[in-house]
């Protein structure tokens, strides 16, 4: 089994000064096999920071001044899972044009951010399913005056061709667990 870190969406220093406290002291003392980043750390430090966590895999944001690859595929287990920062989606977060990028990358999951908005969306494609991830904004800022959701990121666990999301955001300084199960048929 492979756990994966995934978070992104942090705007420091332009819209917040650091990641939430009580996020911060759940991950202190835990270790991925990978951390994937959907871009707009805006800053080196914030990807350095993340390191300590595990391997940083992270993409570009339209935010950032850190030269990232604009997509990351790769065969984790037996999924395929993709990450691309979604600023090239038009409107911000629109279903079919995620369906189709996870289609033209040849994805089981494809992680984006950009609307600061946790989602977990699973979709039928012909015969095979695609889960659509967006951890949301690790700070919880906004997202261009549109609507955003409260500071949150995802751990995954990857075992095989199952797939098990935890969705973690933080509401009254309490962090709020959400479980999704997926499996590739």
């Amino acid at each position: 089994m492979r756990r994966l870190l995934v978070i992104g969406d942090f705007h420091i220093p332009h819209r917040a000064r650091w990641i939430p406290i009580p996020i911060l002291e759940f991950l202190m003392d835990k270790r991925f096999d990978m951390v994937l980043c959907t871009g707009d750390l805006c800053v080196d430090k914030v990807q350095s920071f993340l390191s300590r966590f595990g391997p940083v895999k992270a993409v570009m944001g339209n935010m950032d001044y850190i030269h990232n690859p604009k997509e990351f595929r790769q065969k984790i287990e037996d999924l395929v899972i993709g990450m691309t920062h979604g600023d090239e989606i038009s409107p911000r977060g629109d279903i079919e044009g995620l369906k189709k990028r996870a289609m033209r990358m040849g994805v089981d999951v494809l992680i984006t951010g950009h609307t600061h908005v946790p989602m977990i969306k699973e979709l039928q494609v012909r015969d095979r399913k695609i889960l659509l991830l967006n951890p949301g904004s690790a700070t919880g800022v906004w997202s261009g005056g549109l609507k955003h959701g409260p500071p949150s990121f995802m751990i995954l666990e990857v075992d095989g061709s199952r797939l098990t999301v935890h969705l973690y955001q933080l509401r009254d300084d309490k962090l709020v667990e959400e479980v999704y199960e997926f499996e590739k048929p």
